[in-house]
């Protein structure tokens, strides 16, 4: 993408709204712009990492298992009366009335609907267990919306919903979605903390929230300090032994948060490691909660009904897009993960105009674009210290910058951003060198 002709509306001045390291980031780089309170429009370059996010989500959920649905935004408010949770769920709900005055609702979340479409559909356990989720706008009337997409009134989730006939069937879905969404957030770059939560408004009595550490998180977060320096996952077995997965991650690496085990803390003594964290992904097992209130029901081996037993697995697609820039920043801009960020390489020109500077960097730009390496080239007549500060506000893992000097010097500047240590280097190369490096 070029440049010039690409929607990317920076601003050079903090806007007086904007509070966060994110917020500010995002409206800064052209990533979104307020509509109302809580509402954003997504721009370009922000639109493309959000579709980024999604893909990573969207493709560990099928590899646990799970199938994609698309349920509707508005919902019917008799749903939610058969639950019970329509008039329980208070004023984060908008309730609204259509042409034909019958009450409706903005869904929040989908527990009612995801059971209404299987109870006229299931009817034995032979067609269980059952993983459905979609990945849809969500509304909820924040009193206070703030912090821009952290917590906004509208936002982007995947939902997953499983359905098994027994509680043995639940934990192994349950354990499945445990470990497919530390898997999803180390895709992204970033080490999810799972803790024991309460499930609040949706029910149930097995929950983990999932908590990514940052400097600016909203809540301080416990855990053992082997969970931080290994990777434990590459001994788990999505398809299988995977029964013990969440009791044996709650006894060993005891993630705790507000209401701290005590206990547990002075167990690991000096193994204890603390940080701030943001919470991106929740989890519940609510067994029969929604399918004995609605009726939805299997015929079992023992040619008895029962109800099924549920849970829900959320994730914050678009909250992710915020928590990443919490995670990942320095005082000149984003540093993106390359797993999600917009474009892998920033193609800059120094010298537009310049025959020798025009043709290195087209041909540069129709190579990686030949080799699947999407690239932004800064081809704009503008000054050089103000394309230097919008890359590296916008954050892109490499920039290659082309000028008149070093091509007489045959070289080019390769800058690389390093998430993980929130650092940017640079170095000259030779072209091909520096090309190498970054179609690896």
């Amino acid at each position: 993408m070029r440049l010039s002709v690409y929607f990317l509306p920076t601003l050079k001045e903090t806007p007086s709204e904007a509070s966060i390291v994110s917020h500010r980031l995002m409206l800064r780089s052209g990533m979104i712009r307020q509509s109302s309170a809580g509402i954003y429009s997504w721009l370009p370059l922000g639109l493309r990492v959000l579709k980024k996010i999604e893909r990573i989500v969207r493709e560990e959920q099928d590899r646990a298992g799970a199938q994609e649905v698309l349920m509707p935004t508005i919902q019917p408010a008799d749903l939610w009366r058969e639950s019970g949770r329509y008039d329980a769920y208070g004023p984060e709900m908008l309730r609204i009335k259509d042409r034909h005055d019958r009450d409706m609702l903005y869904g929040p979340t989908n527990e009612e609907l995801i059971t209404e479409i299987l109870r006229g559909s299931v009817k034995s356990y032979k067609d269980l267990p059952k993983n459905l989720y979609h990945i849809q706008w969500k509304f909820r009337d924040e009193v206070r919306p703030r912090f821009g997409i952290m917590r906004g009134r509208e936002f982007l989730m995947k939902d997953a919903y499983s359905f098994d006939l027994d509680y043995e069937g639940a934990k192994r879905s349950y354990n499945k979605m445990f470990v497919a969404y530390l898997r999803t957030f180390e895709r992204m770059g970033l080490k999810a903390i799972p803790m024991k939560a309460d499930s609040g408004p949706i029910g149930g009595d097995l929950s983990h929230e999932f908590v990514i550490l940052a400097d600016t998180g909203e809540s301080e977060v416990a855990c053992h300090k082997d969970f931080l320096d290994n990777d434990w996952l590459k001994d788990v077995d999505i398809d299988g032994g995977l029964q013990p997965t969440v009791d044996a991650f709650t006894e060993k690496y005891a993630a705790t948060d507000g209401e701290r085990d005590a206990a547990k803390e002075k167990e690991l003594g000096g193994d204890l490691v603390t940080a701030r964290g943001i919470e991106v992904g929740h989890i519940f097992y609510f067994g029969t909660k929604y399918s004995e209130a609605m009726n939805c029901r299997v015929m079992g081996p023992d040619g008895g009904e029962a109800a099924l037993e549920m849970g829900s697995y959320g994730i914050g697609v678009s909250r992710l897009v915020g928590a990443v820039i919490e995670a990942f920043h320095d005082d000149d801009g984003i540093i993106w993960p390359e797993s999600v960020a917009p474009f892998k390489v920033g193609l800059i020109n120094l010298k537009v105009g310049d025959a020798e500077c025009d043709k290195s960097c087209e041909n540069i730009y129709a190579m990686l674009q030949d080799h699947g390496v999407e690239v932004l080239y800064d081809d704009r007549e503008e000054r050089a210290g103000a394309k230097f500060a919008d890359m590296d506000l916008i954050g892109l893992p490499w920039q290659l910058v082309v000028g008149p000097r070093g091509l007489k010097q045959g070289v080019v500047e390769v800058k690389f951003s390093d998430h993980k240590a929130n650092t940017r280097a640079k170095e000259e190369l030779p072209l091909e060198a520096a090309l190498k490096r970054i179609m690896v």
